[in-house]
């Protein structure tokens, strides 16, 4: 494992390639123009990505860091939508396939390393290698059935049941995470979140 990781941050399309080879076998001159249609890109801790009511240009895939999909209510208050550890993608895929301005910002959480695409670039790609067609649609029908998932949770379980579904569900995810940016997502303040996590028996 630690060979493979090393591996990873030398050579950063390699983690896309490994992704991809979980769902279905790349020949050698595939792995060379995924190489050639994805560009490496290194950001800051709190750099900002993507905008509210820009365009989106990019999808991202992250190599090794974190980052976070969010909007800003009229109160200024951020709303943590998703996140983005290594090996997952992330984009407002709405403001990428429409090309309209976006409803999300994206920042780094951590310094990370990441793959971009655009969507021409992506639709290319999936004309010269149609068997990614097959990778992409797991990905969007995964995304979808996480979605619809949050979705029931936030509406059926208290703030203590989201927390505990969270850590189930992405325990590396979690450790990663400040917790006000855990408070964000399962829709808490973090005085509140704090105070839950400090009462007996909490994981339960």
């Amino acid at each position: 494992m630690v060979i493979l990781l090393s591996l990873f941050l030398i050579m950063p399309h390699q983690s896309l390639i490994h992704s991809i080879e979980q769902i279905l076998p790349l020949t050698p001159g595939q792995k060379a123009i995924l190489k050639e249609a994805f560009h490496t890109a290194e950001v800051k801790k709190k750099e900002v990505l993507l905008k509210e009511g820009e365009i989106t240009k990019y999808s991202y895939f992250v190599v090794e860091g974190l980052l976070r999909m969010y909007a800003t209510d009229d109160n200024g208050f951020d709303h943590n939508i998703q996140f983005a550890i290594n090996g997952w993608w992330m984009s407002d895929m709405l403001s990428l396939l429409n090309q309209t301005p976006a409803s999300f910002n994206i920042e780094a959480i951590e310094d990370s390393r990441l793959l971009t695409i655009s969507q021409p670039g992506k639709e290319s790609l999936l004309q010269t290698i149609p068997g990614l067609n097959i990778y992409f649609r797991q990905l969007s029908e995964n995304a979808l059935a996480a979605y619809q998932q949050r979705f029931a949770i936030n509406l059926s379980l208290t703030a203590q049941e989201r927390y505990g579904k969270l850590c189930e569900r992405y325990p590396l995810l979690i450790q990663r995470l400040p917790q006000k940016h855990i408070a964000s997502y399962i829709g808490v303040t973090p005085e509140f979140l704090s105070k839950m996590l400090n009462r007996p028996f909490n994981s339960k």
